[in-house]
């Protein structure tokens, strides 16, 4: 279920999937003063693969979904972004943008480019949590950001989450340990996807996506660690 993190693509991608985001989404970004923010992506839109410009620079070629990457530090400041066809040879003709994102510094996000729950693509800007656990426990965080109806979300057999919608998310601070986790539609049991194999690390926060699209049969899931501490600071 894990997918392979490349450093580079993290911050090439991040960009990416912020350039589809609205402005009242890229305000969720906080300031801090060591001048760089911890960025995570995942690219969950089936099917659209894109070059990625930045500040008119070819950045990332024949970018395709399912790929989660990430964490890097990347500096404050303005950039511009531009997204076109695979086959372009410059950014002046994108498909989407230019758009200039200000990247402020502080916090631990992931940006997730992704489908909405009626299947147009679209951009959310989630903020980690990384306020530490008690003793023995860690976090769970699931993510619906899959074309689909409110799903519920299945530890063991048992719905630990209920009516979770896109492109919502829900924290859990379970014991440490493997929790064979399954997603189903809202008050049912049939998973949908898995059942997989979780594993609750003590002092870190795992999140699952659910992303992709019922209709089109392209769900799937990825899954992301973040540490519970980060720099000192606290991030609900």
């Amino acid at each position: 279920m894990r997918k392979t993190l490349s450093a580079v693509a993290g911050a090439t991608t991040l960009l990416a999937a912020l350039a589809f985001a609205t402005p009242a989404q890229a305000s969720g970004w906080h300031h801090d003063h060591d001048g760089t923010a911890k960025l995570s992506v995942l690219h969950g839109v089936p099917g659209l693969t894109v070059d990625v410009w930045v500040d008119g620079k070819l950045t990332l070629d024949n970018f395709t979904p399912g790929t989660l990457a990430g964490p890097l530090e990347v500096p404050d400041g303005d950039h511009k972004i531009a997204i076109t066809g695979p086959d372009a040879t410059s950014a002046d003709n994108p498909v989407i943008g230019p758009v200039t994102v200000d990247l402020k510094a502080g916090r631990d996000y992931t940006a997730v480019a992704h489908l909405a729950a009626d299947g147009t693509p679209t951009a959310t800007l989630f903020k980690n949590s990384t306020k530490p656990s008690p003793d023995g426990k860690g976090k769970l965080t699931v993510r619906h950001v899959a074309a689909a109806p409110a799903v519920d979300v299945l530890a063991g057999g048992t719905a630990v989450v209920k009516g979770l919608t896109n492109p919502n998310q829900k924290t859990l601070t379970l014991k440490e340990g493997t929790v064979s986790a399954s997603v189903a539609a809202a008050g049912t049991t049939t998973p949908l996807i898995g059942p997989a194999d979780v594993n609750i690390a003590e002092g870190k926060n795992t999140i699952v996506y659910a992303w992709g699209s019922l209709a089109d049969n392209t769900l799937g899931v990825a899954v992301q660690v973040v540490d519970s501490a980060s720099r000192g600071r606290d991030c609900d």
